[in-house]
C-alpha cells in the first residue's frame, strides 16, 4: 500500500464545485489513485472503475476484504449501459422516480466492468449521486467511480472530510471537503434482476417510496442474495468501543445507570425526547427527534463519543419505519448487544 507524507484536504463548494479543485482530483484517479469526496449520504473513496490497478488501490487504502463488492457511481443515467446488461423495464422506472439520489441498483454486469469491482459475483451495484461535487467529479474524470465509504474498513462511515482524515491520513493523496453530509447513512440497495425488487441494504430511499412507486419489494432475501450488496456480508459500522443498542421501548435510563454504577464511563446518543440520566459524567450527545436529523448526527456522534475516551455507547433506538429502517440497520450491525423492549439483553457479537 502506498503511503503518502500527508494527504491533502482541499475545500470545494458543494453548490459550484470549482472547476481547478476538480481537475486536481481527476488527475489522480486518471493515475490510479483514489480520492474521496462527498455525496450526500456519507463520503466515498472513489477510483477509476474500469482500471483494475485503481480498484485495487481503494481496497488496499481501507483494508477491505477483496469479496466484498463496491458501488459504481456515475453521473448520467446512459453510463448505465457499459456497466450492465439485460436491464429491465422496472429499472428505468426506478431512475426516472429516484435518480440522482441514494438508490443503489443491483443489475447483471457488463463485461467491462473488472472482477475486482464485484467480488466475482456475475451483478453489479450502481448509482447515481445527488451531490455537485460527486457528478462533477466523475464527468471531469471522464469514467466512473467505484467508491465504498472512506473509512478504514468497519469503522463508521464518515460524515465529514475530518472523518475521512482521522481513518485515512497518509492512506491516501486527496479528500474534497464538501463540508457535512445531508443525510447521514448510505444508499439503498436493491436488486432488479428478479421480477420482483428484493432490498438488499436499506438507506436513504425508503421501502416505502419504492413501493409507490413500483409496487411489490421483497424484504429479507436469502444469505446468498445479500452478497452481492456491499456492507452485508463483514461487520460494519463499529467504533473502537462497544455499543449497546436500546430498542425504542426498552427503559434507556436504566441501562445506561446500570453501566454507570460499574464505574464505566458512558456516552450516550438519544433524541431530544429521551429522559436523560442525571449523572454529570455521562457523556450525551443529543439528536434530532426527526429521523431525518437523527441519522444524519449518527455516525457522527459515535465518532465523537469514541474520541472523548468513554468506555462504552448506548444507543437509544427509533421506531423501524421509513428511513428509521436503515437507522436500526446501521446501529444493530455496530452493537454487540442489543437490549429488547422487556430490558432483556441480547449479545450480537
Amino acid at each position: 500500500m502506498a503511503i503518502f507524507t500527508e494527504t491533502r484536504v482541499l475545500p470545494v463548494s458543494s453548490y459550484r464545485p470549482s472547476r481547478e479543485t476538480l481537475a486536481v482530483a481527476a488527475a489522480l484517479l486518471r493515475e490510479g489513485w483514489p480520492v474521496a469526496f462527498p455525496t450526500e449520504t456519507v463520503y466515498g473513496l472513489g477510483g477509476d472503475a474500469l482500471n483494475p490497478v485503481a480498484v485495487r488501490a481503494i481496497f488496499r487504502a481501507k483494508g477491505r476484504p477483496p469479496n466484498n463488492p463496491l458501488i459504481v457511481h456515475i453521473a448520467e443515467p446512459g453510463q448505465l449501459q457499459e456497466l450492465a446488461r439485460k436491464i429491465p423495464q422496472v429499472t428505468h422506472k426506478l431512475i426516472d422516480w429516484f435518480w440522482p439520489g441514494p438508490l443503489t441498483l443491483v443489475l447483471k454486469r457488463s463485461p467491462k466492468v473488472p472482477s475486482e469491482v464485484i467480488g466475482r459475483l456475475d451483478t453489479v451495484a450502481v448509482r447515481m449521486p445527488a451531490h455537485p461535487v460527486a457528478l462533477a467529479l466523475i464527468q471531469e474524470a471522464g469514467t466512473p467511480l467505484a467508491a465504498p465509504s472512506a473509512n478504514l474498513s468497519g469503522r463508521p462511515s464518515p460524515t465529514t472530510a475530518a472523518h475521512v482524515l482521522r481513518d485515512l491520513n497518509t492512506r491516501i493523496p486527496l479528500i474534497l471537503d464538501g463540508g457535512p453530509t445531508s443525510i447521514g447513512v448510505e444508499s439503498t440497495v436493491l436488486d432488479v434482476t428478479s421480477s420482483t425488487p428484493v432490498l438488499l441494504r436499506p438507506g436513504g430511499t425508503t421501502v416505502e417510496q419504492l413501493r409507490e412507486v413500483v409496487g411489490r419489494v421483497a424484504l429479507s432475501p436469502k444469505a446468498a442474495m445479500l452478497t452481492r450488496s456491499p456492507g452485508t456480508r463483514h461487520r460494519h459500522y463499529q467504533p473502537r468501543v462497544e455499543v449497546v443498542l436500546v430498542l425504542p421501548r426498552a427503559e434507556l435510563t436504566g441501562v445506561v445507570e446500570q453501566y454507570w454504577s460499574r464505574g464505566l464511563r458512558v456516552g450516550l446518543i438519544c433524541s431530544e425526547t429521551a429522559r436523560l440520566p442525571r449523572r454529570p459524567d455521562v457523556k450525551v450527545h443529543v439528536l434530532p427527534e426527526s429521523i431525518s436529523g437523527f441519522a444524519k448526527g449518527l455516525f457522527a456522534a459515535i465518532r465523537a463519543l469514541e474520541e472523548s475516551g468513554v468506555d462504552m455507547i448506548v444507543v437509544q433506538g427509533v421506531e423501524e419505519r421509513g428511513l428509521g429502517l436503515a437507522v436500526m440497520d446501521r446501529l444493530r450491525r455496530a452493537a454487540s448487544l442489543v437490549v429488547d423492549e422487556h430490558g432483556q439483553a441480547v449479545v450480537t457479537a
